[in-house]
């Protein structure tokens, strides 16, 4: 098996999960490759089948101990004022911080959107990168909020001068600067000088919002959390997952540690949605640190190896800090998507303006191992 975390069809847990997913996931959700129009739905046979290798997730699942922790917690579905694990107090706890500095959100995602609505009012404008995570801008766009979106420099690293000139220019009028730090979809980091030159830079008064939800597998020693400037009182605020590393992204679970004047502004806009059961999963995650060790270290092998074996085949691969990789297949790449998927392989979505570069997500040693037969079947060896 591809995972140390053995779990059995007749497990309560997994059957209610499994039905909890398919529930949550139709009629877009994985059924569909974000971003494209409604297809047939899969039967979930045909889904399991899939090497789902487009959403950057956690492919091993969530370890044994956090199974269990949720299982247990199933009893507390029928109430309201539950027992939650006390999970702000852990996360509080993890990071050194008070748990007036802790947002809970259902996934860093309800982070991301909550954080628009409430600094993205009154007209007020968000300056980032592009390609970048895209939710955060789709968010604003509903919101009809406008974005100052910088391209990436030449190696694809992010142009922080260019958004201290940007913050610096429409001071007045921004409401936030977002930085994804590793960068999705490209898998570079910001360095901590670099962090540190743009909250220096700008206005003390502009938040800053870092994305950290691929942390957990940054290797570059330059690179740093941004958690500290929180204790500093900086306005800053970080947004972590628990859909990557802990392998929970279908149970929805994340959160914010930010001062605690800019969590009060972001409160009244959450919707209250995070259940019983992935708070206590959470909680249980945050203490599981061999599992986590365990699924990094495999993460990164087969990181390595992926990018070394598509270099050998001439297609150039960004460097990468995080569970997925991008490679330049030289040609467009929304047909080779297809291809893989007709092969039984699912891959990210096209990103503009990088339309002829595929984002992978590193899946199990079986699932890298289809995913490569199946590039070397439809892509030909390029010249280096």
């Amino acid at each position: 098996m591809d995972t140390p975390y053995p779990v059995t069809r007749r497990r309560f847990f997994g059957g209610m999960a499994s039905a909890a997913s398919l529930l949550a996931l139709r009629p877009a959700g994985l059924w569909s490759q974000q971003g494209q129009a409604p297809r047939r739905q899969n039967t979930l046979d045909e889904y399991d089948a899939f090497a789902k290798l487009s959403f950057n997730e956690n492919n091993y699942g969530p370890p044994e101990s956090v199974l269990k922790a949720m299982t247990q917690a199933f009893k507390y579905a029928n109430r309201y004022g539950y027992p939650d694990g006390d999970i702000v107090q852990e996360i509080a706890k993890h990071h050194g911080v008070e748990p007036s500095n802790v947002l809970l959100g259902a996934g860093s995602g309800e982070i991301l959107d909550v954080a628009c609505t409430a600094l993205l009012m009154d007209d007020r404008k968000v300056v980032g990168s592009e390609p970048s995570y895209n939710v955060l801008y789709s968010t604003a766009t509903a919101l009809k909020a406008d974005q100052i979106k910088l391209p990436l420099l030449k190696d694809y690293r992010q142009d922080i001068p260019g958004l201290i000139r940007a913050t610096r220019k429409n001071y007045r009028d921004v409401g936030f600067v977002y930085l994804c730090n590793p960068n999705n979809p490209t898998g570079n980091i910001v360095t901590r000088q670099e962090v540190a030159a743009l909250l220096n830079a700008i206005p003390e008064d502009v938040p800053v919002l870092i994305d950290e939800a691929y942390h957990h597998y940054v290797e570059d020693p330059a690179y740093a959390t941004s958690v500290p400037y929180v204790l500093e009182g900086r306005q800053v605020i970080i947004a972590r997952t628990f859909s990557k590393i802990s392998g929970l992204a279908g149970m929805r679970l994340g959160y914010a540690i930010a001062p605690r004047e800019l969590l009060q502004r972001m409160r009244p806009h959450m919707t209250g949605t995070i259940n019983a059961i992935v708070k206590w999963g959470g909680a249980a995650a945050l203490k599981d640190t061999a599992a986590q060790a365990w699924v990094r270290t495999e993460t990164l092998a087969l990181r390595k190896k992926t990018s070394v074996a598509l270099e050998g085949m001439g297609y150039p691969v960004i460097p990468s800090e995080t569970n997925f990789v991008m490679v330049h297949l030289k040609r467009p790449v929304q047909p080779v998507i297809e291809e893989f998927r007709k092969k039984g392989v699912l891959v990210g979505r096209p990103f503009p303006p990088m339309l002829e570069h595929l984002r992978v997500s590193i899946g199990t040693p079986a699932e890298m191992d289809r995913f490569m037969v199946a590039f070397r079947e439809i892509l030909p060896r390029a010249a280096s």
